[in-house]
């Protein structure tokens, strides 16, 4: 069966009020039958010592003397107490009238110290103490007897009050605790409530804040930052979705018309060869848009694998240069290199890192005019690798900077529809470096070019270990 949180904590209010109304009640108890005890005791050790008092006076008196005396203390003793005085013999010298009975001598106790029994007398149960005193070189045994049934019928008339309002107690408290609880859970409801109504079509709507500064308040304020940053990917997924669209739409609209038209009427071997030219170098441009998005979605479904060993970096940065260079040929475009001169090698997927430069290099190339400069340049620092691509090219605004990396995201796009590109190879290209242990960071100024740093560990290939990575602080620049 499943219960509501409101129905559990109701139960567990029970249990606990329940246990703990037991427990109290059970400690009261235990302390008011040692407080009877105590006061029991106390009473007949006090009887005691007024009857060894009154022996003290008359024993010197003569025997008659002596019982007169026990008579009289007898007599005045109106809270119910008895006692009993017997000689060294063990016979009885005196007994109070509820004492007087056909009883042996009292030669069993032999005892030096006060001790205390419980015993029934006369249908009452009484608390009696002994004690073996001398007196005036004489031994006796004397007992003091105190009645315990007015302290027993108020400890029964407690017990009987907690079996009648414990129950009472406890249900009272449940009750309760089931509508503070119902209380406290009502903005929980709201936001229930509230959370219910919103979906994918409208995800602009947010959850009621409670006033109170609570934990409530924290989780509303927690779900609506979450529904912002799920309303905000949404929308991008929907500006891609679009775009992405746009972009197959193009070249498979392309792709048709080229064969279509080549399928007209006949033609040359030339004008064929030209046709499926073009349509080649379509299919190539689509096939690497289908690649990022595959890529993308084999990331997110944790199924990408990645492959390290030692790479040396040099080489693979001059082989990435080259292919650069092919690219920057096209638009006039002078590729630099200033790469470091000491060998270094980093724990790397090659074709991984081979590709998040490319992308880096052509980014470069692409938002660059003709006739501008990039340059890739590397050097070490605090045991990492610092590879930096620098252009003199259009540069990226300052409200773009934050969201360059980040996945469907393309700053201007008049400008990113005339060179190409659908916003992502920036985001698997940090996807690359994080899972390299690195990091990239882009230093932009519109206008002015742009500088992308990427960082990454480096490694003892002799030690066959990685040096300990650190902090890296690079303050930002600006292309030149």
């Amino acid at each position: 069966m499943k219960l509501t949180i409101r129905a559990r904590l109701t139960l567990l209010y029970f249990f606990v009020l329940a246990v703990s109304f037991a427990g109290f009640f059970w400690i009261c108890d235990v302390g008011f039958q040692r407080s009877i005890d105590t006061t029991v005791n106390d009473a007949s050790r006090t009887n005691l010592e007024i009857v060894r008092r009154v022996m003290n006076d008359a024993a010197s008196k003569g025997p008659e003397k002596l019982e007169k005396e026990f008579a009289e203390l007898s007599a005045v003793w109106a809270n119910g107490a008895i006692f009993e005085v017997a000689g060294s013999d063990g016979h009885w010298i005196f007994r109070s009238p509820k004492l007087v009975s056909p009883q042996p001598p009292l030669a069993a106790y032999t005892g030096e110290r006060i001790s205390f029994d419980t015993a029934n007398l006369d249908a009452q149960q009484y608390r009696i103490a002994r004690e073996r005193v001398k007196i005036q070189g004489t031994e006796y045994t004397i007992g003091s007897a105190v009645p315990t049934e007015p302290f027993d019928q108020a400890l029964d008339n407690f017990r009987l009050t907690e079996q009648e309002f414990l129950p009472l107690l406890v249900v009272i408290a449940s009750l309760l605790g089931y509508w503070l609880s119902g209380r406290a859970l009502s903005p929980v409801s709201r936001i229930t409530k509230s959370a219910a109504r919103i979906g994918v079509q409208d995800l602009s709507q947010r959850l009621e804040v409670p006033r109170a500064q609570d934990e409530l308040r924290h989780l509303t304020e927690t779900l609506n930052a979450m529904l912002g940053r799920i309303e905000s990917s949404v929308n991008r997924i929907r500006q891609f979705t679009a775009d992405a669209s746009h972009d197959l739409r193009t070249p498979v609209a392309l792709i048709r018309t080229n064969a279509e038209l080549a399928l007209r009427r006949p033609r040359t071997d030339a004008e064929y060869r030209e046709t499926l030219s073009r349509i080649l170098g379509t299919s190539e441009e689509t096939t690497k848009l289908i690649e990022k998005l595959l890529t993308l979605a084999r990331t997110d479904a944790g199924v990408a694998s990645l492959h390290f060993s030692p790479v040396p970096v040099g080489p693979c940065l001059r082989k990435i240069a080259g292919e650069a260079r092919v690219l920057a040929a096209g638009k006039n475009i002078y590729l630099m290199e200033e790469l470091a001169a000491e060998p270094a090698h980093v724990l790397a997927d090659t074709a991984a890192l081979e590709r998040l430069l490319i992308t880096l290099l052509d980014n470069a190339v692409k938002y660059t005019p003709e006739n501008g400069n990039v340059c890739l340049r590397s050097y070490a620092e605090n045991d990492f690798l610092v590879v930096e691509v620098q252009d003199s090219g259009i540069g990226i605004a300052e409200s773009d900077l934050p969201n360059i990396f980040e996945r469907f995201y393309r700053a201007d796009q008049t400008r990113t529809r005339r060179v190409g590109g659908t916003g992502l190879g920036l985001s698997i290209a940090k996807w690359i470096a994080e899972a390299h242990r690195g990091s990239i960071r882009a230093f932009s100024r519109l206008g002015e070019g742009s500088l992308f740093r990427l960082c990454l560990p480096l490694i003892n290939v002799q030690l066959n270990r990685e040096i300990p990575a650190q902090e890296i602080q690079h303050s930002p620049a600006s292309a030149d």
